[in-house]
């Protein structure tokens, strides 16, 4: 009776498996390895935008370094009817930060920066110059965020910038320290905005053949950038906005990134390839240096990234809110899958979040779990099968 169940179980395991890694003709795989087919995720992708009030999204898979899927969704301008084209550009926010640390590490290569030289030296800060505290901070404490500064002065008491805690003493997210970082950088290379942003383009964006991709904007990046909305679906009236008003013209290394999930892609494409930094460059910029409070998931901080701390994996990620645009973006430098979404709308930071638990598991996740739980029931009938055939030696 055992041996029967334990071959029915078996058989019922192995056409599991056959169905969940079965090629597909016309689609990509998921982290787990469970094909989509493009249909089918194009289907989920515009029921998901639906349900949460998305109007338009970039998105890009990438598998085995390759980019496997790139497609557009719904309405870059909803009052003009104005489609999402693979030349519209979305605000990154805060998916700047990983790309300005990969740029910052270039410099680092380049002999022009010491990850842990006192960035005093460079350029002191000219709003904390009377804290001797600020003659500790390094570049590694700011990329990390471990300076102790507040994410924007703005939420401060009278908007005055001050440390919460002693650099070094502890992490605490701050676009501030960011952008002091970025200040240096312009120091150093004795240039401003418009020259930083040159020096992106020259050692980062031209190489990987990001086209528009940039810090400050230009042109063609203003001409066909995504129009924001809030989380009730209204347009944002972005000219009046304060941060926008506030960061035009200005290279915001925490946040002003304009891209696009093709070009985003390639990038991610280039840290799966270990392009253009040195293999010590590329062990710091993915070295967790801070553990990250999260309710759902743990979390730590390197330079730049966030890193998800699940065993056996290499799971990289960062989120970006602007007013009126989210960002999201996974990857795994070993297995060299990932994917990014860009969104014009408060919502989409939701979406990102759904996307990688869909590209994760895959559509079918009940196939994967039932494959755990037959493989569990295999591993019961054969210890009870082992347990039957004892007793019956000890009997005879």
């Amino acid at each position: 009776m055992i041996r029967r169940a334990l071959v029915v179980v078996l058989l019922l395991d192995v056409a599991l498996m056959v169905r969940l890694f079965w090629p597909v003709s016309d689609g990509f795989h998921s982290y787990l390895g469970v094909p989509i087919s493009t249909e089918a995720f194009d289907q989920h992708v515009r029921e998901q935008m639906e349900r949460r009030g998305v109007p338009g999204l970039s998105v890009a898979v990438i598998d085995d370094a390759e980019i496997v899927y790139h497609q557009t969704f719904g309405q870059a301008d909803v009052a003009r009817s104005l489609p999402v084209t693979s030349r519209t550009i979305f605000e990154g926010a805060s998916t700047s930060k990983p790309m300005f640390a990969f740029f910052v590490m270039r410099l680092v290569d380049a002999g022009k920066l010491d990850l842990d030289r006192p960035l005093h030296e460079y350029l002191p800060h000219a709003d904390l110059i009377d804290d001797p505290r600020h003659r500790d901070i390094t570049a590694r404490m700011v990329l990390s965020h471990r300076t102790g500064l507040p994410n924007w002065r703005e939420s401060e008491v009278d908007e005055k910038l001050t440390f919460r805690f002693d650099p070094g003493a502890g992490y605490l997210y701050s676009g501030e320290a960011y952008q002091y970082l970025a200040e240096v950088l312009c120091a150093i290379e004795g240039t401003d905005w418009a020259g930083l942003e040159a020096l992106f383009q020259e050692q980062v964006a031209r190489p990987l053949g990001l086209q528009h991709t940039v810090y400050v904007q230009t042109p063609f990046t203003r001409a066909n950038r995504a129009e924001p909305y809030d989380t009730d679906g209204e347009w944002i009236d972005w000219q009046k906005d304060p941060w926008y008003i506030k960061g035009d013209g200005v290279f915001v290394a925490p946040a002003s990134l304009h891209t696009e999930a093709l070009d985003f892609s390639r990038w991610l494409q280039a840290l799966m390839r270990r392009d253009l930094l040195t293999p010590e460059s590329y062990a710091e910029l993915f070295t967790p240096h801070s553990s990250v409070p999260s309710d759902a998931i743990e979390l730590s901080y390197t330079l730049g990234f966030h890193k998800i701390e699940i065993p056996l994996t290499d799971l990289y990620m960062h989120t970006g809110n602007n007013v009126g645009f989210d960002a999201w973006f996974a990857l795994d430098i070993e297995d060299h899958w990932g994917f990014a979404t860009f969104t014009n709308s408060d919502n989409g930071e939701g979406l990102g979040e759904e996307m990688f638990g869909f590209l994760l598991l895959g559509p079918h996740v009940a196939i994967p779990l039932a494959i755990v739980a037959l493989g569990a029931l295999t591993v019961l009938l054969l210890i009870a099968e082992g347990i039957r055939m004892w007793r019956t030696r000890a009997r005879s």
